[in-house]
């Protein structure tokens, strides 16, 4: 029997089925159950039989023509890999991006329900290797496609950094059509996988009328409906749940019903084609987010100086402290140039430095108030502000500039 092959293994009175996996250990057999989850068993002490060889699945697997249809609107997907254009490599057991978007929306075919496609692969990665350059490249590509007359744009997103680039794309992008970003917390392949949900209501809100750079993903463990997260607003809150992403400090601009389609909003947000397509597509990559932890040497500041960087995020505690001995380290930083941003390490609420002591030395030294922002959100638009208004810095990184601020923070969020 071979990888791939689907196999039954009855031990100690249980049969278990599944696809062979790859095993480290030897004398052990590993399968993918049909729930996703992988288990290992002793061969030795196990009956195997064979079920079905391994065979490949055409709708998965190959691509087929787009079919054009009369009346859909025109939509693009961009792919850059991550888990929902990914599958189980049976030759390592890993789950790695191989999906063009053109696969995908063959693997989906509700997507042509809804719109037709134009497909382009930008990158073919995991989320961890996303940087700067790639954020620049895909808001290019974004621009290219909406000149080209596109009604929406879909990007397919690996989950764990998505929350960076959806706040890039925010700042490089003044965009007249929704600019949506998905992913899947489980690949494609398994059968609780959240990506052809995910997908579908991607791809209703690139038609809709919300003209902003949003992610859009589970709202609940359950199939029922997936959250619109504005870009700026949201942060992946857990490793492996369907509905790990959440909006912070704001409620979602919305929700889609998945069996309806039907969009509600709860926040304003701007309208389809309220403004005309700007690019700013430029960002300064040296920038450091350092978070703050009790005792931490100040060093850690002269480090970041020393090596000229041009930005730094101080993710503080509380209401955006630092200890003490800290405040030297934020002086020369900012008397050398080096503008220091502080948030906080509490996800809801805003900071205030004016409350104690410490906050109000660190202000003195020259520290900016990231008011409410998420932490990597500070960090992105700190990177676009140096690398596009740098004259304007202070006051910007205090002010909303896509829905990244608010002068008030609800407290039922």
């Amino acid at each position: 029997m071979d990888l791939g092959d689907r196999i039954s293994v009855k031990r100690d009175g249980t049969c278990y089925e599944g696809v062979i996996m790859p095993s480290r250990r030897e004398g052990y057999v590993v399968i993918k159950l049909n729930n996703g989850y992988n288990i290992g068993l002793d061969a030795a002490k196990s009956k195997i039989q064979l079920v079905q060889k391994r065979q490949e699945s055409p709708a998965v697997h190959k691509d087929r023509p787009l079919q054009k249809k009369e009346g859909l609107p025109q939509v693009s997907i961009l792919s850059t890999g991550g888990t929902i254009a990914s599958k189980v490599d049976y030759r390592t057991g890993a789950v790695t991006s191989q999906f063009s978007a053109s696969e995908i929306i063959s693997a989906i075919p509700e997507l042509e329900e809804i719109a037709n496609y134009r497909s382009r692969v930008i990158y073919q990665i995991l989320s961890e290797n996303m940087r700067a350059e790639y954020w620049i490249k895909l808001a290019n590509s974004v621009a290219e496609e909406i000149n080209e007359g596109a009604r929406g744009v879909i990007i397919t997103h690996g989950t764990d950094t998505m929350m960076y680039t959806a706040a890039a794309l925010s700042f490089m992008l003044k965009t007249p059509v929704p600019v949506v970003i998905v992913g899947s917390q489980r690949s494609s392949d398994r059968p609780s996988s959240d990506a052809s949900m995910n997908a579908v209501c991607a791809a209703t809100v690139a038609i809709s009328d919300i003209a902003e750079v949003s992610i859009v993903m589970h709202g609940t463990t359950s199939d029922g409906y997936c959250s619109i997260h504005r870009g700026t607003r949201v942060r992946k809150m857990h490793t492996s749940r369907r509905d790990a992403f959440q909006s912070i400090n704001q409620q979602p601009l919305g929700k889609v019903d998945y069996l309806t389609r039907k969009i509600e909003t709860f926040e304003a947000y701007r309208h389809r084609g309220e403004v005309d397509l700007e690019v700013a597509a430029n960002l300064e990559p040296k920038c450091a987010l350092v978070k703050y932890t009790p005792g931490s040497s100040p060093e850690i500041l002269n480090y970041y100086i020393d090596r000229s960087y041009r930005g730094i995020v101080l993710e503080g505690t509380g209401l955006g402290h630092v200890a003490s001995d800290w405040i030297a380290g934020i002086k020369r930083a900012t008397e050398e140039g080096i503008p220091v941003v502080v948030t906080s390490q509490c996800l809801r609420g805003r900071i205030c430095d004016l409350v104690y002591d410490t906050g109000r030395d660190m202000l003195a030294a020259g520290a900016i108030q990231g008011e409410d922002m998420l932490p990597e959100v500070a960090l992105v638009k700190l990177m676009w502000l140096l690398a596009n208004r740098p004259d304007e810095l202070r006051s910007l990184m205090r002010k909303p500039l896509s829905g990244e601020i608010s002068y008030s923070t609800p407290i039922t969020v």
